[in-house]
């Protein structure tokens, strides 16, 4: 829609006296947010005084020499969104620096200690529902004892339990650092990113769970627009529609978002047989995923 959609009535930019802004940095390698409340700057300032003023702050967490965009929390939407060059902001906000994506492939390198899991809406009314479901709960169950045995922490949501049920009983949610309560179709709320911001040097997360059009697609999109690298474990999501989860799978391919199986994620987390730990992940995938069909379908 181009720079209206955000324009003046939305946000009520003006011109005029010094306001206080919460400010969010986010970390140069798009692991960390960094908080700082009650930052001076004037009313109306521009993008220049505004990237100026994070720098300053956070000058030794972001590389001067990338390029980043300014977001602004929109109170309406609930989430953050693009400040359009022309425009300055007024009033309370929180804004956020975002460095911009590199033209690079991603590498899409796994590590136990810069890796988080998101295990989305495993929930028991979707049984009937979606395809393969028990395929998927397997998987996802097998990941869950692999993120225990390697110490990576795990975040789980639930859409509107009180409706729609808690997490099936086969997925076994010992240990997990959140399980939370959710009815925005994104696991990005703000409880998660507090957990995520108690978590030193986190890069990478590996997604998976229902529906993969809708929730784990909008969660994968606002991870990467944080700097987060995203794994979508393609044996460990699905849709009720094939179609649905074929498109959004490719979609987010295109994104630079990486589309993968549960066995490479666990032994790429290991890496090398002398691992301490790579006899346990040997155990986990002594079985193979079950051959549902789903990856057919990617």
């Amino acid at each position: 829609m181009g720079p209206s959609r955000y324009g003046p009535g939305t946000f009520h930019w003006r011109k005029g006296s010094v306001g206080t802004y919460a400010v969010l940095a986010l970390h140069a390698a798009g692991a960390q947010e960094l908080c700082a409340v009650g930052l001076a700057v004037p009313r109306g300032a521009g993008h220049e005084l505004l990237i100026q003023k994070f720098l300053s702050l956070f000058g030794d967490h972001i590389d001067p020499h990338r390029k980043f965009v300014l977001q602004l929390f929109a109170d309406d939407w609930g989430q953050y969104v693009d400040l359009p060059k022309g425009f300055a902001v007024g009033e309370r906000c929180k804004l956020r620096l975002v460095p911009l994506q590199s033209q690079m492939t991603t590498l899409g390198t796994l590590t136990p200690s810069s890796t988080v899991f998101f295990c989305c809406d495993m929930q028991e009314r979707f049984r009937p529902a979606i395809k393969y479901f028990g395929d998927i709960i397997s998987v996802g169950q097998r990941l869950l004892q692999g993120a225990r045995v390697l110490g990576i922490p795990v975040i789980v949501t639930e859409q509107y339990p009180k409706g729609l049920g808690s997490t099936v009983q086969e997925i076994d949610l010992t240990g997990a650092k959140l399980v939370l309560p959710k009815t925005k179709f994104s696991m990005v709320l703000p409880e998660v990113e507090a957990a995520l911001a108690e978590i030193p040097g986190v890069r990478s997360v590996v997604l998976f769970g229902v529906e993969t059009h809708v929730c784990i697609q909008q969660t994968a999109l606002e991870l990467i627009g944080r700097g987060l690298e995203v794994h979508i474990v393609a044996d460990a999501t699905s849709s009720r529609s094939m179609m649905d989860r074929m498109f959004a799978l490719e979609r987010l391919a295109h994104t630079g978002i990486i589309v993968t199986t549960s066995e490479a994620i666990l032994l790429q987390l290991v890496a090398d047989k002398e691992h301490p730990k790579f006899k346990e992940i040997q155990n986990l995938i002594k079985a193979s995923a079950p051959e549902s069909g789903l990856l057919s379908k990617v």
